[in-house]
């Protein structure tokens, strides 16, 4: 895999939200308005990029039995320099983005990648990886709120929308539209995606139904 191909798989082809169904609660949680989602995507980004790049470098040195906690500790250092960060630099956001932005200590993503890439790959790639992942999550993140905050709420960015701004689905905003929404892309993504998985027909070879069933396939019609 070259160096681009290692950058968009995570952008389309294995999105961490709308593909491997990762950090499925802050994307719901704080994809109700576009700076929210931007804020996020970008702090997980940051912390996904010196996580993995750390880890790579110390992949030799960390013992195996106990990498899962190195790899929590390395996380929730870097987690406290990002909110540190935001809280002098964008108290708002903080505000806005409340528990769920330390809570990416425990993002699947994060230590997702830790396990299955930068602990297997050299640091550049490795921060390539994090780069397209963070770069995905981000995205998904950012159609979510689109949707969710131009129709949900009428507004763009804050700035009221003309027409929208008195005809809101008021419903988007809340966790049933969130599901909605997240559904629906979900469903597209499937839908258009390149290189979608073909469906199997495993048989019907230790199914306990098999005798009642009667048939020799999943996928007959009629019974045998």
């Amino acid at each position: 895999m070259n160096t681009l191909q290692n950058f968009s798989k995570g952008i389309i082809k294995e999105n961490p939200v709308l593909v491997l169904v990762l950090g499925t609660c802050p994307t719901l949680a704080t994809s109700t308005s576009i700076s929210n989602a931007l804020g996020m995507g970008l702090a997980a980004t940051a912390v996904l990029l010196c996580s993995n790049i750390v880890i790579s470098a110390l992949r030799k040195v960390i013992p195996d039995k106990v990498r899962i906690p190195c790899y929590i500790v390395l996380i929730a250092g870097f987690v406290t320099m990002v909110q540190m960060l935001v809280k002098a630099f964008a108290p708002a956001l903080d505000a806005s983005l409340g528990i769920y932005l330390p809570l990416i200590v425990v993002n699947c993503i994060i230590l997702g990648r830790a396990e299955m890439f930068a602990n297997k790959n050299k640091v550049f790639d490795s921060a390539v990886d994090a780069l397209g992942m963070g770069a995905g999550f981000t995205l998904a993140l950012s159609l979510m709120a689109l949707i969710r905050e131009v129709f949900g709420n009428g507004t763009f960015f804050g700035l009221s929308i003309p027409v929208l701004a008195d005809n809101h689905i008021s419903i988007l905003t809340m966790a049933p539209g969130g599901f909605f929404v997240f559904g629906l892309l979900i469903a597209a993504v499937n839908k258009f995606a390149p290189n979608k998985p073909k469906k199997k027909d495993f048989g019907c070879a230790g199914c306990p139904s098999a005798e009642i069933c009667g048939k020799t396939s999943c996928g007959d019609k009629e019974a045998v």
